[in-house]
């Protein structure tokens, strides 16, 4: 999250706002999001950090909160040391931690492609519609967070996902084996 040091110059006529380029860092947070492209949904959470604590709330939000009717949940997640059952079962209770992962199918992208996964293309939209401008705090990128994912949700925005099963193979070859 990044302030300015000086005020921003006011625009004048023909020109934009001017920034400094000097900044002040005030600290870094996590994103954990949850996408749903079927039906154009998606949840964005903002946390302090990112470790196995946060992935097993965040799991068992999923579960309990957005999906509570679900019998299975399919997750493509990346390959990340915190994103997989195991911290479940280090947060919670061995039967809450059961409870929850015997809800969850886990499918990991091959490594160096969660490029592979549609939820980073959906970063990459919230990166360039949202924060790519300095974000003092972390309430106003909370409220910039909800609102954005509040319009992308009314509108059923998703992802024109056009990678298919051959071109994986193509560009993947090396972790798929020959048919």
């Amino acid at each position: 999250m990044l302030d300015d040091t000086r005020e921003p110059l006011p625009p004048e006529p023909g020109q934009p706002e001017r920034y400094d380029y000097e900044y002040k860092r005030n600290g870094s947070v996590n994103l954990f999001a949850i996408f749903e492209p079927h039906k154009g949904w998606r949840h964005i959470e903002v946390t302090q950090q990112r470790t196995k604590k946060d992935f097993a709330i965040q799991m068992k939000n999923l579960v309990d909160v957005h999906y509570s009717q679900a019998e299975s949940i399919r997750l493509v997640v990346d390959n990340l040391n915190t994103h997989n059952p195991s911290a479940l079962y280090e947060v919670f209770p061995p039967e809450e931690a059961r409870r929850i992962v015997q809800k969850l199918e886990f499918h990991y992208t091959p490594k160096h492609a969660s490029w592979l996964n549609q939820v980073e293309i959906e970063f990459s939209v919230l990166s360039r519609q949202c924060l790519e401008r300095r974000i003092a705090d972390v309430q106003t990128l909370s409220q910039e967070i909800a609102f954005w994912e509040s319009d992308r949700n009314f509108h059923k925005a998703s992802v024109n996902w056009r990678f298919k099963t051959t071109d994986a193979r193509k560009k993947m070859g090396r972790v798929y084996p020959d048919v």
